[in-house]
């Protein structure tokens, strides 16, 4: 046992140390991992067919707790059912773009606040924070930086301000809910949570932490947005909103859609429909209404991150099969002292320091079940731990320009269109708002729960 201890040790840190340096692509490295812990942990070091079978977790399919659950049953392995939702959440958004929805929803609010700089800057914050709660970040921000891009040329304001207070917001409101961001989604569906649990507890940190950073990105940057002497900008001139909906049908049945997918989210706790039926059904509804175009949308899904998270989970399993999780769950015990106070600050903070430079998905993947193990050793409720953890790799992601996806992405539209972000002036606004935030979430745990 040991020496597949030690192999899937090895592997991990591997993964971890492919997927940081960023030269082969992340989803060929987890796949890659994957199998070199199937075969080598598994395999050859515990000869165990129960821990590759365990590990699939193909045999959730055929089970009724996959697709309708009634009470919290333990997920091991390949959680296909934060997979098969994020498929079927990439479908939907895909049929949303192609409507011309999100250019829309941008250009209609640019013109409720009559394009002024400030108002835009303020407004686009909080859209990137509430779409965030229910869209993928990475979309959220390809979408709002793209449109500040164009915005920003038309009314002559610098984007780059606004834009890094888009990805700053869009991972702060991806932390109020279970859909939000892909390590809620983890935590979510490996411990029961539903989509009001994040809601009532996570969602409300997040507004209150919104408040403060719109105080703090508006001192912050409100000189650098507006030029000295820019010109007013005639609205009348600038192309209409409704320009942005390529066809008036498929914009209604996107918005239908969307729609529905929030009301199942929000319901299935009094439902009992797992995120796993959600999303088939969704992607479902999608495909359908597209008729002719249903193929085309399907090709423009995500696949390589589909990929990347079946060989991340299968890693993750390695860890658990092997013990070694459990390991760093009594090493988390053991230096808290049993301090439930010490051990969430634990959580929180190294979670944040982590996600600062590492991807946070394959972390909170990982921590997940040290949670789990913390809990049930400690006392302390596997739901506080559960807050902790998702905020602080949700938060911490945003300190560095490498720590989650959005702010690649968003970094990316805006040097693609003349506007580079160095390292030097995204960490010197956006590590001091990540710090503020969790001093925020950390007192917001201990008064609530502890």
């Amino acid at each position: 046992m040991l020496t597949a201890s030690v192999f899937a040790v090895v592997i991990f840190i591997v993964m971890f140390f492919m997927i940081v340096l960023d030269k082969i692509e992340r989803h060929i490295v987890t796949l890659g991992c994957g199998l070199l812990t199937l075969v080598v942990v598994f395999g050859i070091c515990m000869h165990s067919f129960s821990a590759i079978w365990n590990t699939l977790a193909i045999k959730n399919f055929v089970t009724r707790d996959f697709w309708y659950q009634v009470t919290e049953s333990e997920s091991k392995g390949i959680n296909w059912a934060t997979i098969i939702f994020i498929a079927g959440m990439m479908v939907m958004v895909e049929g949303m773009a192609k409507a011309g929805f999100f250019r829309w929803l941008c250009m209609k609010i640019a013109f409720i606040v009559k394009c002024r700089p400030i108002p835009v800057f303020i407004t686009f914050m909080i859209m990137s924070a509430v779409l965030s709660m229910f869209i993928d970040s990475i979309t959220v921000i390809m979408f709002l930086s793209a449109v500040t891009v164009e915005l920003a040329q038309l009314l002559d304001f610098n984007p780059v301000p606004v834009i890094l207070s888009e990805i700053f917001c869009a991972n702060l409101g991806g932390s109020a809910t279970m859909c939000g961001d892909p390590p809620n989604i983890i935590v979510g569906t490996s411990l029961g949570l539903s989509f009001f649990d994040f809601l009532n507890n996570t969602g409300l940190c997040a507004g209150i932490s919104l408040v403060f950073s719109v105080i703090f990105f508006y001192f912050a940057f409100r000189k650098e947005i507006v030029k000295d002497g820019a010109k007013q900008v005639d609205i009348s001139t600038l192309p209409a909103p409704s320009e942005s909906i390529s066809n008036k049908r498929d914009f209604i049945i996107s918005c239908v859609i969307f729609g529905c997918a929030v009301v199942l989210l929000v319901t299935h706790s009094m439902t009992h429909l797992t995120v796993a039926s959600i999303g088939l059904f969704i992607a479902f509804l999608t495909v359908v209404t597209a008729g002719k175009s249903a193929l085309e949308l399907l090709k423009k899904v995500d696949y390589k991150t589909l990929l990347f998270f079946i060989g991340l989970f299968v890693v993750v399993g390695g860890l658990e099969e092997t013990g070694i999780l459990e390991y760093i769950a009594d090493f988390i015990k053991d230096i808290s002292g049993g301090n439930a106070m010490l051990m969430i600050a634990i959580i929180l903070w190294i979670s944040a320091l982590a996600s600062a430079f590492v991807d946070n998905i394959p972390f909170s993947a990982t921590m997940v079940p040290v949670i789990q193990s913390l809990a049930g050793t400690t006392g302390v409720s596997i739901n506080t731990l559960a807050w902790a953890l998702s905020i602080g790799t949700d938060i911490g992601g945003s300190a560095t320009p490498i720590g989650a996806s959005a702010n690649v992405v968003g970094t990316s539209v805006a040097a693609k269109n003349g506007y580079p972000i160095s390292w030097g002036k995204y960490c010197a606004k956006l590590a001091p708002a990540t710090v503020m935030v969790l001093a925020i979430s950390t007192v917001y745990i201990f008064v609530r729960y502890i």
